[in-house]
């Protein structure tokens, strides 16, 4: 195809914008899918935890043909977890649409995001969703984004910008703030995208050139590398040449090359320079090697990845209930499984550390939890450590990751979290007064985030937002942070739980179990309201009698049990507990189960 008549676009924005469902109107605004052809929300969520939480995890290619110009669409992750992938996708484009709430304006990722892309050099197309809502603001909205432009020093021509205001939601668009202008049809932004958006530079004639800035990974073909064709022709069958990160180069044969048409990978022949497609045929190939004509190799920049700033533990579950639910158990199988997942994830590493253990290093919580989350889905059980940063060296001497936070949150919760926050180390930055809800900006070391989403939900009762991006490594700051406050009630017997027992525990603390719940010696069934640790029996039945007296017998009502969802549980634990991991349950438990052996470790460590 013509590389004039290609339009290569990222879509970015915050966390909940409304990319994706953006994305899924382009697709059904451009007719890609026949009229009789079934089409879910939020198309491009592929993944069941993608659709579940409503975010987007693995950044995907779309393409749809418009007017006879084909546009590929990349729908990207606002996580900051997920950054890395924002960052490589830029090599990709050669524009971008910055989707903009009309009621948030311009958060944390946006920020992070739109820097991204104007470092890129990537021309900038500003979309503001939602202008349906009564809230929206949309003129406020516009010099907020214009201002973040300025501070993040977007050239001249980047700050020449067009706007379009969309409600993804209701399938509308116009290039008119005013609402009353709002159309069914999309031909107004796929206009906009076609005449702002340059066609990609490229060189069709020159040698081969095409630098995966995504992986994938399937059983049948292997590693698949997703790029763009930066020089020249890539054909089926061709026998290529990779230069790898090391500077050496291995020859191989392009055994599948795929292109994109709407929500379906399809297989080409070949590809001209300026088109996105994703090969097969190099087992390990890595993001930002360089595939070239043989005897004709010239390397791309190599692309930058985003290193890992959190590191996990992951180990077989040697609990009493091993294998009872899941049924991949083994450390081979455990080990298997990561391993795949570093294949087409850049950001994830795994390394042994023992018989039955692995150090699993990624960018935050969210994302070494939703490989976990994926795991127990596929039959997987095992064991996994409180998470930890990772310090790095830096010139001899030793720095830590630091985040920029910001949070909203109602004027009467901003006290406890000013205080919650200066106490985990965190610096504030600036503060403003938003429509009733104050806005705060943080530097804070990510150590000092762990386990704070728990406490501040409480804190704001659930209406504060916190959001967070990486900023950089700097020097260790000495002081304690994150370790919980208060104990737990740790089971001392096996067996089932009893309202009779729960019922009379519940003034010691709050419990995490309901009656009729299995659990075993070791097993943490709730939280003590003191700091220490107590041994509790939890499976005790009341003793009977032959003699019965009126109203004796009476029902016991007992409090509802606090929930621990898998996000919760990591962040909770201490370094001496452990968090179990099953298909069908997330169990708190002690490093050591014994209760005899835990008093006597625990006793020499204070003897310390």
């Amino acid at each position: 195809m013509n590389n004039q008549k290609i339009r290569n676009i990222a879509i970015i924005a915050h966390v909940d914008h409304g990319k994706t469902t953006f994305v899924d109107q382009l697709l059904k605004k451009s007719h890609t899918f026949r009229d009789n052809e079934q089409v879910v929300e939020r198309a491009m969520d592929s993944n069941d935890i993608e659709r579940e939480r409503g975010i987007t995890i693995l950044a995907k290619t779309t393409s749809i043909n418009y007017d006879g110009y084909k546009i590929n669409i990349l729908d990207t992750p606002g996580h900051a977890d997920f950054g890395g992938e924002v960052e490589r996708i830029m090599n990709m484009v050669d524009g971008v649409m910055l989707l903009v709430d009309a009621y948030e304006g311009t958060m944390p990722q946006t920020r992070f995001v739109l820097k991204k892309a104007l470092e890129a050099g990537v021309k900038p197309i500003v979309v503001i969703n939602k202008v349906d809502k009564p809230t929206a603001r949309i003129n406020g909205v516009i010099d907020e984004v214009i201002d973040l432009f300025i501070e993040l020093g977007a050239t001249e021509e980047q700050l020449d910008f067009k706007i379009a205001y969309v409600s993804a939601l209701n399938g509308t668009a116009s290039l008119d703030p005013d609402i009353s202008t709002q159309k069914e049809s999309y031909d107004d932004i796929f206009k906009l995208i076609i005449d702002e958006i340059p066609a990609p530079e490229v060189n069709i004639n020159g040698n081969l050139q095409f630098q995966p800035a995504l992986l994938d990974y399937n059983d049948y073909v292997g590693r698949i590398g997703i790029g763009r064709v930066k020089s020249g022709k890539i054909k089926v069958n061709e026998m290529v040449s990779c230069v790898r990160l090391d500077g050496s180069i291995k020859q191989f044969r392009i055994q599948k090359l795929f292109g994109f048409l709407g929500l379906k990978r399809i297989e080409i022949n070949e590809a001209d320079a300026g088109d996105i497609v994703a090969i097969a045929g190099l087992p390990d190939i890595s993001v930002g090697e360089t595939v070239c004509d043989i005897g004709k190799e010239e390397a791309l920049p190599i692309l930058r990845i985003d290193e890992p700033t959190l590191k996990m533990t992951f180990m077989t579950n040697d609990s009493p209930f091993v294998g009872r639910e899941g049924k991949l158990v083994t450390a081979r199988k455990i080990e298997e499984r990561l391993i795949k997942e570093t294949q087409k994830d850049v950001s994830l590493k795994v390394e042994q550390s023992g018989n039955d253990s692995f150090i699993v290093s990624g960018r935050g919580e969210l994302h070494l939890s939703i490989l976990i989350e994926n795991m127990r889905r596929e039959g997987f059980e095992l064991q996994v450590s409180r998470p930890e940063v990772i310090i790095k060296e830096i010139d001899g001497v030793k720095c830590e990751p630091y985040e920029d936070v910001q949070i909203e949150v109602p004027e009467e919760n901003v006290g406890p979290v000013i205080e919650a926050l200066g106490l985990r180390g965190g610096v504030m930055q600036n503060m403003t007064n938003v429509n009733n809800l104050v806005r705060l900006n943080y530097s804070i070391p990510s150590r000092g985030l762990i386990g704070f989403s728990t406490d501040f939900m409480t804190m704001t009762k659930g209406y504060g937002i916190i959001n967070h991006t990486f900023s950089e490594y700097k020097e260790v700051e000495d002081f304690q942070v994150g370790e919980r406050k208060l104990g737990v009630l740790v089971s001392m017997e096996n067996g089932k739980a009893t309202a009779y027992s729960i019922g009379n525990l519940e003034d010691r603390g709050v419990m995490f179990i309901e009656p009729g719940t299995e659990v075993y010696e070791g097993m943490i069934v709730g939280e003590c309201n003191r700091e220490n640790d107590i041994a509790v029996n939890v499976v005790k039945g009341k003793q009977l009698t032959n003699t019965r007296a009126a109203g004796s017998d009476h029902t016991v009502v007992l409090k509802r049990p606090r929930p621990t969802p898998l996000e919760y549980c990591l962040e909770y634990i201490n370094d001496d507990e452990l968090v179990e991991v099953t298909p069908l349950s997330v169990r708190l438990r002690k490093r050591i189960l014994n209760t005899e052996l835990r008093k006597k470790f625990d006793a020499k460590k204070l003897g310390k």
